[in-house]
């Protein structure tokens, strides 16, 4: 089934370069108003400048499309307020998030000033929070809405020099987790997209001879599937060079210690059982955990 945004409105936050550039072309080429947003700063978030968004409003027109340009700083509430007013007064609804925006401060955890720790967290899990509670009641009143979440592998699994990153792209996983739950008698659906491209932001990072495999494109493929009209929900799918995978958060059916024996030692000693993969799930809500718990003790 081909995959169309037709009368529907997207805002895209870091849309005037990289993946987010792709992200609105594309979401414009198949049917989609769009907000095209970007402070136009350097990686690290300094600067600013309305260009690279305007030339992909333009281009996106030119193509036959319709788009706003949008330099609202998403880690100012205030800004992001006013760019989906704005929205609004254009054409009355907004269908789609995504939250795109990013920066890179990457230091060793020993060399980092803590400034540049706050500053990566405010803009991409603040950004992240700003720009969906100023959509989020929208989304609610008109009964739908699709909100993609950017992460990474690095906030996964963790990578040398970006505890900042990490921390903040493993936080919007957090907030997608809880924002399916709360958002899904709307039709709200929460997904999250772990891309890998050639972008500024993975300069000097990767080989190459590989850089030509990583394109926007192939990641935007993947963003559009997370807010398409038959999107799933919660999901963190990956997405880099053609390849699609999907990233599962899941618990081990673990071990129960009756009382006398929770000790230290004794969860030390069990701890190849406790860390056995055989009967993990994947659990969509955090009360699952505490009901398993209990499970095991009343069944003990």
């Amino acid at each position: 089934m081909q995959i169309e945004f037709n009368n529907r409105v997207a805002i895209v936050t870091g849309a005037g370069a990289g993946l987010g550039r792709s992200h609105a072309l594309e979401l414009a080429k198949r049917g989609a108003k769009v907000v095209v947003n970007d402070l136009g700063g350097a990686a690290d978030g300094t600067g600013d400048s309305l260009t690279p968004a305007q030339e992909v409003a333009e281009l996106i027109i030119q193509n036959g499309g319709e788009a706003i340009v949008s330099g609202a700083n998403v880690t100012d509430y205030v800004q992001v307020e006013a760019m989906v007013g704005e929205t609004m007064d254009k054409w009355g609804r907004v269908d789609i998030l995504v939250n795109n925006a990013g920066i890179l401060r990457d230091k060793s955890f020993a060399k980092m000033d803590l400034q540049d720790f706050q500053v990566v967290m405010d803009v991409h899990l603040m950004g992240s929070v700003n720009c969906t509670k100023a959509v989020w009641e929208i989304m609610r009143k008109q009964a739908y809405g699709r909100i993609a979440m950017t992460t990474s592998s690095s906030g996964m699994y963790g990578n040398f020099g970006q505890a900042n990153y990490g921390a903040a792209k493993a936080a919007v996983v957090g907030f997608m987790n809880t924002l399916h739950i709360e958002g899904a008698k709307y039709d709200i659906r929460v997904n999250a997209l772990s891309p890998v491209a050639h972008t500024r932001m993975t300069e000097g990072l990767i080989p190459e001879q590989f850089l030509k495999l990583l394109t926007p494109e192939s990641v935007t493929a993947g963003l559009l599937t997370l807010v398409a009209e038959n999107s799933p929900n919660r999901t963190i799918l990956c997405a880099g060079a053609g390849g699609y995978a999907r990233t599962v958060i899941s618990e081990t059916d673990g071990i129960y210690l009756p009382p006398g024996e929770q000790t230290p030692e004794n969860i030390m000693a069990a701890m190849n059982k406790i860390s056995d993969m055989a009967g993990a799930q994947e659990f969509t809500q955090g009360s699952q955990q505490s009901e398993k718990f209990i499970s095991k003790a009343m069944k003990a």
